[in-house]
């Protein structure tokens, strides 16, 4: 079994179609994804989507969970679900968050706000949003962000092109489509923390 994690997918997100190069084709951009996911995660392996799958609503949403539904059952693939803010499962989106929770997990094996796992020996944090850094002037969402406490944090949320930028935080590396246009294996952050990370 593979660990796999990305962010931000917006599938069905005509704005960031355009923005990806895709002008206004909706079901190219979306199946240019799907491709992606289906050549990088294997069966049995894991992928960890860390939020947004799309811009929101219940059409595109519902599209969104049909889609990923039939590519992990088609590739025997485990798929998990940090939500991000315009997921209509994440209190920030959605007041009755709880209610579209239960949509949710019939496609995801666990929907929660945050995780944490060990790589490369570290402790590691799975959130939408980074510590600190948003793609606009403000950082949003900020009573939703987890506290910094020293730990490295996986991230989407700010549609960066960078993975890893030491002088916004030394230890948020974003794993968003924008940045990688395809899943990050669990062995590449390993890299990027490397042994040296304690020492950091």
């Amino acid at each position: 079994m593979s660990v796999w994690f990305t962010s931000d997918l917006h599938l069905r997100h005509a704005r960031l179609v355009e923005i990806r190069g895709f002008e206004t084709e909706i079901d190219a951009h979306d199946q240019s994804i799907l491709d992606a996911l289906a050549a990088a995660v294997g069966s049995g392996d894991q992928l960890w989507i860390l939020g947004d799958i799309t811009v929101g609503g219940k059409a595109a949403e519902d599209w969104a969970l049909r889609a990923l539904d039939e590519f992990a059952r088609k590739r025997n693939v485990e798929l998990h679900l940090i939500p991000g803010n315009h997921d209509s499962c994440h209190p920030m989106a959605n007041r009755n968050s709880h209610i579209r929770q239960r949509v949710f997990l019939e496609t995801f094996a666990s929907v929660q706000l945050f995780a944490r796992r060990k790589i490369a020996g570290e402790t590691v944090l799975l959130s939408h949003f980074p510590y600190v850094g948003d793609h606009t002037a403000e950082d949003r969402g900020v009573k939703y962000r987890l506290q910094d406490e020293g730990d490295w944090l996986l991230h989407g949320h700010t549609h960066q092109d960078g993975v890893l930028d030491p002088s916004v935080h030394p230890r948020q590396i974003h794993v968003g489509w924008d940045s990688w246009r395809r899943p990050v294996h669990v062995d590449e952050i390993a890299e990027i923390i490397g042994p040296d990370a304690s020492t950091r």
